[in-house]
């Protein structure tokens, strides 16, 4: 394109910080902020803009650039990039611009914070006392530092939540797809089989791509050979659903914590569920 910036437009689509808005029209970019828009509305305008942030409203797929003719780059507001079609948006020679740094330390204290919770059943006693009712026994928790936490991912949010509870003592094992190398003063790498055979608390770090859609499935939950707890602070297509609830049911996991639940029916199933 050969015309300036100040002629240039950027549509964003949710809610932002206004700094991001303020620094974009600073720039000499035109903003037009609508985080009510719907993504059918999307359509009838976006090809009259040059830029785009997004959070999670839309997809953007090959029906939605044919539309989008004026489009040179994609604003990403957070990390994932599932929504985002990579191979038709490379094609195309549009740029895209994510922040995969952005929440890591606000993810690994909310992940931290749901494991003490999940292991201290302080949801479950909560509730009971709520109701006039107080059972010791069955309250009971699991220290964290006689543990062995399995990590599957070790990017920038496995690290922050591994740095998280280094000062616990559990023992803390990351397998990531890199290889090797990535291992740290928190985390010790790991193979898959060291994973299934050591873990006592799961914790899914991964980003939802092909590999890994419905990775904890029926054939995945078999593997490990203790009961364990399960976080999840990625996507919730990674699970399979059933596997995750019966799972529950039989005791092979002691419970979950899902920073991105399913579809609304599993926290449902969850809230029921006397393992915390």
């Amino acid at each position: 394109m050969d015309y300036k910036v100040s002629e240039k437009k950027i549509l964003i689509t949710d809610d932002v910080h206004p700094l991001l808005i303020q620094e974009l029209s600073d720039f000499g970019f035109q903003v037009n902020y609508i985080p009510n828009i719907s993504a059918d509305e999307v359509l009838t305008i976006i090809s009259e803009y040059s830029g785009l942030v997004v959070r999670s409203k839309l997809n953007i797929d090959d029906h939605f650039l044919s539309v989008a003719v004026k489009l040179e780059f994609i604003g990403r507001a957070g990390a994932g990039l599932d929504q985002l079609d990579m191979e038709v948006i490379s094609a195309k020679k549009i740029k895209v611009v994510n922040a995969p740094e952005g929440n890591r330390n606000a993810v690994g204290e909310h992940m931290a914070g749901m494991l003490l919770s999940l292991l201290n059943k302080l949801n479950q006693g909560d509730q009971q006392i709520r109701l006039g009712n107080w059972n010791r026994e069955e309250n009971r928790g699991f220290e964290l530092g006689t543990r062995t936490v399995g990590m599957i991912g070790y990017g920038n949010m496995g690290q922050s939540f591994a740095k998280m509870l280094s000062g616990f003592g559990c023992q803390i094992l990351a397998y990531d797809i890199k290889g090797s190398g990535y291992g740290d003063d928190f985390a010790k790498e790991a193979t898959m089989d060291e994973i299934f055979d050591q873990t006592d608390i799961l914790s899914l770090h991964v980003p939802l791509t092909a590999l890994t859609h419905r990775l904890v499935n029926q054939e995945f939950i078999k593997q490990f050979r203790k009961p364990f707890f399960f976080l999840n602070s990625a996507r919730g297509k990674i699970m399979d659903t059933a596997a995750l609830i019966a799972s529950l049911e039989s005791g092979k996991m002691l419970g979950a914590a899902l920073k991105r639940p399913s579809p609304v029916y599993i926290t449902e199933a969850l809230n029921g569920c006397p393992r915390g």
